[in-house]
């Protein structure tokens, strides 16, 4: 009886030493097997392994691609113009012993802290030997490849290896954006002034042009009526000279029935003449009409 109440616990504890020898690494995982703080073995694919218990311990890591986002940062391109620069990063653990030795037991929390820094440095280090125009402005690709590449290079002695950088944010700090905000409203209100005085110069130019036209036009229109004036009376002096020449007495009586009809128009107020004049002795005004009719 005695004997089956130390093989229990003796079973138990052989269960629990032989269970905590196998260890399991999933597909998103690397893991490290470590002795006395040493690193034994390297597992990169997912599965069962077995360890030494009590002896080893397995350590295991994310396989994954990770991403890191800094903090916002102030940096100073090369006109002096200080910016505020916020980024992120895309990595992975490339080197699992490399990892191990530079993080020690902090893992990621410990290497993101380190890439960080890493990363802020290399912002800096990039952007300050460029002008802000090529900062803020939209292909920004040479830019954020450089600072990859010298966060790869960086960050190689910890084992981890950087895939990508981008800049998500580069703005100006709050205190200058209320200057900048001015100093482009009054940039957009000259130009808006130069444009209306431009506008104001080339309609002045329009309206002149069309007064010239206006006058040009006006005079040759005159000059035609006056050419067209003076062929009508032409025409008109031979139309009598030739009714004249064809019949003087009618042409005559007709002249003289003219002239007493403009005469005796309504408008006509009063007629002041001498009783021997010859607006009352028709036929002497008649004859006097036939001696001269073009010029009645």
């Amino acid at each position: 009886m005695m004997r089956v109440q130390y093989l229990i616990p003796a079973g138990v504890i052989a269960l629990g030493v032989v269970l905590s020898s196998f260890y399991t690494v999933d597909e998103r995982e690397k893991a490290l097997v470590l002795q006395f703080g040493e690193v034994r073995k390297v597992v990169m694919e997912p599965g069962l392994g077995m360890k030494i218990p009590m002896i080893q311990q397995v350590v295991k890591y994310d396989g994954r691609i990770l991403s890191l986002t800094t903090q916002p940062l102030e940096v100073t391109p090369l006109d002096d113009r200080r910016l505020v620069v916020d980024a992120f990063a895309r990595w992975r653990i490339a080197d699992l012993v490399k990892f191990r030795e530079a993080v020690g037991s902090g893992g990621e929390m410990t290497a993101k802290n380190r890439l960080d820094g890493i990363l802020n440095n290399a912002i800096r280090e990039v952007m300050g030997g460029v002008p802000s125009t090529a900062v803020l402005s939209d292909d920004r690709t040479a830019l954020m490849n450089q600072i990859r590449d010298q966060a790869k290079r960086e960050a190689a002695s910890l084992g981890v290896d950087v895939i990508d950088v981008r800049l998500t944010r580069t703005d100006l700090p709050e205190q200058n954006l209320a200057a900048t905000y001015a100093r482009m409203r009054a940039e957009r209100q000259r130009e808006a002034a130069d444009e209306r005085a431009r506008g104001g110069e080339a309609a002045q130019r329009v309206r002149a042009a069309a007064d010239r036209a206006v006058i040009e036009l006006t005079s040759e229109a005159r000059k035609q009526a006056e050419i067209v004036r003076g062929q009508a009376d032409a025409e008109s002096n031979a139309v009598y000279a030739n009714a004249y020449e064809q019949d003087p007495a009618f042409f005559a009586f007709t002249k003289a029935l003219q002239f007493y009809a403009d005469s005796l128009k309504a408008s006509t107020t009063s007629l002041v003449t001498r009783p021997d004049s010859l607006y009352f002795d028709y036929d002497t005004f008649v004859e006097s009409l036939g001696e001269n009719p073009a010029a009645k």
